[in-house]
């Protein structure tokens, strides 16, 4: 069979949307129904943004080969027999509420160093075990984004004996995975067996078997040391006999059995997996196994405002604190975006993927002008996007919606908004509802980053101000520079020069601004500012009306 590069299963000339080039490849396959789409994670730490790249790329791939009319099934495994390697820093609560250490049983996770996530009680005592707990993280996060996938954990696959059959093969074939895997992996001798053996003694995972019944289906161990990072989780020294459900693979070759017990067909990764286990996954599969590997795709990390996410070093944000400040189809477009090219998840900045998504939105229903290739792909991938189109559906821009989250009037939040236009007079009253919800994480997303828009905005009532003859003058004619329709950094000007013009020292007159808008002495950038906030009420503000 053709050997695919993973960094290229993605790309083609033909393709407008990365998803559909990827099912190119999976089709070429012939491949068995129902399609197997898979991903993958080790249950460490918080289940973040990052952890969603594979379930939202196999998503995109999986719906693109049900148009074509396939039956596909995307899984989802949570490596939850891998050992404990560090404590973390954080964890999340099954609210998706970050906490540090200090607000949980801590000691449940240090006193289990080297144990299978599963075998350890969960720190918030909630859940089975730290792994169920973790996993359970994961399948509300893709109810939330409306991502139908099966999840399912490798302890349950070992327990039940799915494992077994795989297991028992590379056992009996050891000689030749040991040989495979010493073009991948030093430390690699002639009594090296691929099997981490669970200590009956101290329940960690120990890599030293001494010896392998086939027959009896049993391995022989002794509990030793284990590293971890710059760290050794030092074994206990127990020797005994388990049976193969009770131990695990090393990774370089669950990965594989995992592809032969699951039939799995495709399967998004890191640029870490590609750069390292795909290659011996590959031939561990041919090789050992005797199966052929599924389609790969690699995707490129992304960071999080300028830095990469991590865990340990508390660098991250779940998807439920994102869907506080972004519509769930927003956070999926993102996804659907270029697999192989770097992006920033800014925080900072997501008025502008709001605006970049409601542009998408707006090529998908002819409302705005693009090329063929930017309108072919927003035909694509927009019905993926979306729960269900519709041209009916309006959205409010996402700073105009920060604005309108200043104040806590929500009947005055939609008469503002209709009055600018943001909500057409026809508009059903469900596409209204809608249209304003944004207006809500549009003001979380101003607490959250403390940007221009999180002041209180006195809108219903002019806060009591007594300037000088002087000052109101200079209001009066500010008021009719704006009224005249110039932009925010035409108002920033202009408030400068009116206040120069009048002889009034420019801060003292920006504070006297700041007192008529917040009723405080400080504020926003105030030009720019103005020109985002409807200009009837901006001009009746400066003339003291209201």
């Amino acid at each position: 069979m053709t050997e695919l590069d993973p960094y290229e299963v993605a790309s083609s000339p033909d393709r407008a949307f990365w998803a559909d080039a990827a099912a190119d490849a999976v089709e070429k396959r012939d491949p068995e129904e129902p399609i197997v789409v898979k991903g993958g994670v080790s249950p460490s730490g918080i289940p973040h943004i990052g952890h969603f790249n594979e379930i939202l790329r196999g998503y995109y791939v999986a719906e693109t080969l049900r148009d074509r009319g396939y039956e596909v099934e995307q899984i989802f495994t949570a490596d939850d027999r891998d050992r404990l390697r560090k404590v973390p820093r954080q964890l999340a609560d099954l609210e998706s509420q970050v906490v540090g250490l200090g607000e949980v049983d801590a000691g449940a996770l240090g006193r289990n160093l080297g144990r299978p996530y599963t075998d350890i009680p969960d720190p918030f005592g909630c859940c089975d075990s730290y792994g169920d707990h973790f996993a359970r993280l994961l399948e509300q996060n893709a109810d939330r984004l409306g991502i139908d996938v099966t999840f399912v954990s490798n302890t349950e696959c070992y327990e039940s004996g799915a494992f077994e059959d795989v297991t028992r093969h590379i056992l009996k074939h050891r000689d030749k995975a040991r040989e495979v895997l010493t073009s991948y992996q030093a430390k690699v001798d002639g009594n090296y067996v691929p099997f981490f053996a669970i200590c009956g003694e101290c329940g960690q995972l120990t890599e030293t078997v001494t010896g392998v019944d086939l027959a009896a289906g049993t391995v022989s161990y002794r509990c030793t040391d284990a590293e971890a990072g710059d760290e050794v989780i030092e074994g206990c020294g127990h020797e005994g006999t388990t049976g193969l459900r009770n131990g695990k693979l090393p990774w370089r070759f669950e990965w594989p059995a995992q592809w032969q017990i699951l039939d799995v067909d495709f399967e998004p990764f890191g640029k870490d997996h590609a750069e390292g286990s795909w290659s011996s996954g590959v031939e561990i599969a041919r090789t050992v196994l005797g199966i052929e590997p599924p389609v790969p795709m690699v995707y490129e990390w992304f960071t999080l405002d300028g830095e990469a996410l991590s865990s340990s070093a508390g660098n991250v944000v779940t998807v439920a604190e994102v869907l506080e400040v972004l519509e769930p189809e927003v956070f999926r477009y993102f996804f659907a975006k270029e697999p192989l090219r770097q992006r920033d998840f800014s925080i900072e900045a997501l008025d502008q993927l709001v605006d970049e998504f409601d542009r998408f939105e707006a090529v998908y229903f002819d409302e705005h002008e693009a090329d063929s290739t930017e309108r072919e792909r927003a035909d694509r991938a927009y019905p993926m996007v979306v729960d269900e189109p519709n041209e009916r559906r309006v959205r409010i821009p996402y700073t105009f919606a920060a604005v309108l989250g200043m104040t806590e009037n929500e009947q005055l939040r939609e008469e503002i908004a209709r009055r600018e236009g943001h909500i057409p007079d026809d508009t059903p009253q469900w596409a209204v509802g809608e249209a304003l919800d944004r207006v809500e994480r549009g003001r979380e997303w101003a607490r959250r980053t403390a940007n221009e828009f999180d002041y209180e905005l006195k809108r219903e009532r002019m806060p009591d101000v007594d300037f000088d003859e002087r000052v109101e003058q200079a209001l009066a004619e500010l008021a009719e520079f704006v009224e005249q329709g110039h932009d925010g950094e035409a108002i920033q000007e202009a408030i400068y020069e009116t206040a120069r013009r009048h002889d009034i020292d420019v801060g003292a007159f920006f504070a006297a601004g700041y007192k008529l808008f917040f009723d405080d002495s400080e504020g926003p950038k105030l030009g720019p500012f103005l020109a985002k906030l409807d200009r009837q009420f901006v001009v009746r503000r400066l003339r003291r009306e209201r």
